[in-house]
């Protein structure tokens, strides 16, 4: 007879980014046979297993609970439930809650399966058009101004491809930004990947900065951003150069200095000092 340990596991499930149909035969029997599903969000978990006509237990599992619903969840492993995780939409972790509840079943020793799924990130990077061998995962930027301009400058000067997720009210201003930093740098914006209304922008970021022009902005938002050269240590000629295009973008002095100045790592007074002579 098999142990109750050997019995139980959490199944980490991936389930459909927007369109339901895109859900693996795999992922429809496990949520069949579990005998709890832990979800970010119950009305969209239903609204999920009702198109699959699947009844089943569910409880909350978001980001404000987790860390008390890892504790339950690795209690029902442990005496031989099986769970089923889920988030809101692709894979739990990934930008998303559930990272807690998977660690504190890997501390106990429990049984963990994933059930892979649809992703926005690598459904981005397929429809993108843009040469990939590798890149890398930025998710969301920093929320403050000098911070998000900051981080966009280092991964710009790394030159690998990148991807990032926006909030539709920030959206305009990343692009805005990519425009100032690298104006000639290839992107792709992905809106509402696998709905009914998914559209795909290209161009460079003028060029997709156009098509929000008379718009209403909403939706979820992935950002490609193509390859470019790998930059090194700027000099501080390049790196007042940063500043000017930042400047000239509507961003103020001493905000753009901050933003390049710990982005580069060359002192904010040091590229103050050479804006301020390079203005008399």
């Amino acid at each position: 007879m098999s142990s109750s340990r050997e019995k139980g596991a959490l199944l980490v499930v991936g389930t459909p980014i927007g369109n339901l149909e895109d859900i693996t035969l795999r992922a429809i029997r496990v949520l069949r046979d579990a005998d709890l599903v832990a979800a970010e969000d119950t009305r969209r978990a239903r609204k999920l297993l009702s198109h699959l006509g699947i009844r089943a237990r569910i409880v909350s599992c978001h980001g404000h609970n987790e860390r008390k619903r890892a504790e339950e969840v690795a209690d029902l492993v442990a005496a031989g439930s099986k769970v089923a995780l889920l988030t809101d939409a692709g894979m739990p972790g990934i930008s998303d809650p559930g990272h807690l509840v998977v660690e504190e079943c890997v501390k106990r020793g429990l049984r963990i399966e994933v059930v892979p799924g649809p992703s926005s990130i690598t459904a981005a990077l397929a429809i993108s058009g843009l040469p990939v061998s590798r890149f890398h995962f930025e998710g969301f930027l920093p929320r403050s101004t000098n911070a998000r301009r900051s981080r966009l400058l280092d991964l710009l000067r790394k030159g690998d491809p990148f991807v990032l997720f926006e909030a539709p009210h920030r959206v305009v201003e990343t692009l805005e930004d990519i425009k100032a930093l690298d104006p000639d740098r290839k992107i792709v914006v992905a809106k509402e990947l696998t709905k009914v209304h998914e559209q795909v922008m290209r161009g460079k970021a003028e060029e997709v900065l156009a098509s929000f022009k008379d718009r209403e902005v909403k939706g979820e938002y992935v950002i490609v951003v193509s390859g470019g050269e790998a930059g090194e240590t700027p000099s501080l000629g390049e790196a007042l150069q940063e500043v000017k295009n930042l400047v000239s973008s509507g961003v103020a002095v001493r905000e753009a200095v901050k933003a390049v100045s710990q982005a580069r790592g060359i002192p904010q007074r040091e590229l103050y000092r050479a804006w301020l002579d390079e203005r008399d």
